[in-house]
């Protein structure tokens, strides 16, 4: 079991849980690793300012870094900033936040075993427990708004939504969503929780 991870992170709800339960579970986060696109430097997937993402950093008391990317070379940078972050931090391990899909554990376990460390998934649970996942997350005192939504898969209005009790009974409701977004429905940034100091 790594001992000592760096952490994909992308300021959402996954990657702040998965965070806490490495935290809970007494595995050391040396740094965080976060992906951007080369041309527009927003985040890969949520396209988030990299302000906001160093901001969530400086709360945590642990050190970001950004992979600067695109399509074409997306794994090639990641197994390079792994071994950086192995020289630098001497970590054993690289910890994502997926929950149970396949394919993109397949792809973490290649990038972490080029890397020659360990692939680490604190969510990763039946599909099922997905609703539960997100109870969770509410639960412990985690405030999240959704900044992204898949329009053909939830209403454009959800965005600025807060990810609390309410919104875990509407998206339950939805029969052909994941209620933790696992297949992009939508994305969130993650403002406040029991991994952060204060602001």
């Amino acid at each position: 079991m790594a001992e000592k991870v760096a952490l994909s992170f992308s300021g959402g709800k996954d990657s702040c849980l998965a965070l806490y339960y490495l935290q809970k579970q007494g595995t050391q986060v040396a740094c965080l690793l976060t992906t951007v696109w080369k041309e527009s430097q927003e985040t890969v997937a949520h396209d988030e300012d990299r302000e906001r993402i160093m901001y969530q950093a400086q709360r945590l008391g642990i050190p970001v870094y950004f992979i600067k990317t695109d399509f074409n070379t997306y794994k090639t940078d990641f197994v390079f900033h792994i071994n950086e972050m192995k020289q630098r931090y001497g970590i054993d391990g690289m910890a994502f936040g997926d929950i149970y899909l396949e394919g993109h554990r397949k792809w973490g376990e290649e990038v972490a075993r080029e890397a020659g460390v360990e692939a680490v998934y604190p969510l990763w649970s039946d599909q099922n427990e997905v609703v539960r996942l997100l109870r969770d997350f509410t639960a412990v005192g985690f405030e999240a708004e959704v900044i992204k939504v898949d329009s053909e898969k939830l209403p454009e209005s959800w965005a600025g939504r807060r990810v609390d009790e309410a919104f875990v009974n509407d998206i339950s409701m939805y029969k052909d969503v994941c209620p933790m977004g696992e297949s992009g429905e939508y994305h969130t940034y993650v403002h406040n929780g029991p991994i952060f100091g204060k602001p």
